[in-house]
């Protein structure tokens, strides 16, 4: 399980941007978002921590590993 702080993640629109941007780096992984604790969960298949904060980024948000 790898875990982010997204503290610019703030609607449901960001934690779908967030989702897709995570899926499209790593189709298989789990992802898990709380919207009340700027939290993004994932369980990837393949993809590292560095890959998958890049594609946070990316995204235009600021991840911060938790």
């Amino acid at each position: 399980m790898i875990a982010f702080q997204v503290s610019d993640m703030t609607t449901a629109r960001c934690a779908g941007a967030v989702t897709k941007a995570l899926k499209a780096v790593d189709h298989s992984a789990l992802v898990r978002v709380d919207l009340a604790t700027f939290t993004v969960e994932v369980e990837p298949s393949r993809a590292t921590a560095r890959q998958l904060s890049d594609a946070i980024k990316q995204a235009g948000y600021s991840p911060v590993a938790a």
